[in-house]
């Protein structure tokens, strides 16, 4: 019974919770799946966990879910494979208009706002009051909150497609940037941004974040 209990066991392969937005984009999305999981760190001096938080080059090692023998990494494939095994938890949505919509979204999150990536990189410890954004990014922020207003307008909110889903799970990491770096927002944006700061899943992973230890000097100066 051991044996068969061990091969069925199902983990998500995450590396700091401080820095990682993909880990943190996985492991919501496996919460909001209702999947029972077991997290598995990878350390931070990891060389290809390191050059994936430093944006140098991309990394299979996070997030990686295995489960059910099978073995998913990269977020929009691991948001796929738990759509069509847990249906129930609508990750994405039932209508297919609103649900091709939600890919739409949730890929542009997945390719795009690579310089919000490069000069807000993600750092839930840290706090960079007054921080100069780059123009780039302030056009990837408008672009963001365009996305954001867009949906709730459209599916009524309180999540961007009604009820919380993949897209939330995808956006979560932006809201915690904004936080991080002072970006001022306009008031229906900041409620949004609010709601999802209070997520129960997601308040969990911040306080675990603040817990950690271990620093990436790169990513916690204010350059």
């Amino acid at each position: 019974m051991a044996s068969q209990t061990s091969q069925t066991n199902t983990t998500l392969t995450i590396s700091s919770r401080n820095y990682s937005s993909w880990s943190m984009r996985g492991w919501l999305l496996a919460k909001l799946a209702g999947l029972e999981f077991e997290t598995l760190a990878v350390p931070i001096d990891d060389a290809a966990a390191r050059a994936e938080l430093l944006l140098l080059s991309p990394s299979i090692l996070v997030p990686c879910l295995r489960h059910d023998g099978n073995e998913i990494w990269d977020t929009l494939a691991i948001c796929e494979y738990l759509n069509e095994i847990r249906p129930q938890a609508h990750l994405l949505p039932a209508d297919r208009k609103a649900r091709a919509h939600c890919r739409s979204v949730c890929g542009e999150m997945h390719s795009g706002f690579g310089a919000l990536r490069s000069a807000l990189p993600m750092n839930l410890r840290g706090h960079f009051p007054s921080f100069r954004i780059w123009s780039r990014a302030h056009d990837d922020i408008e672009r963001i909150v365009t996305i954001w207003r867009d949906c709730l307008q459209r599916y009524g909110g309180p999540w961007l497609f009604g009820e919380i889903g993949a897209a939330d799970a995808m956006y979560a990491p932006v809201v915690t940037r904004l936080l991080t770096y002072d970006v001022p927002i306009d008031p229906d944006i900041g409620e949004y941004c609010m709601r999802v700061l209070k997520q129960p899943y997601v308040a969990e992973w911040i306080a675990a974040a603040k817990a950690e230890t271990e620093d990436i000097d790169e990513l916690d100066m204010e350059f």
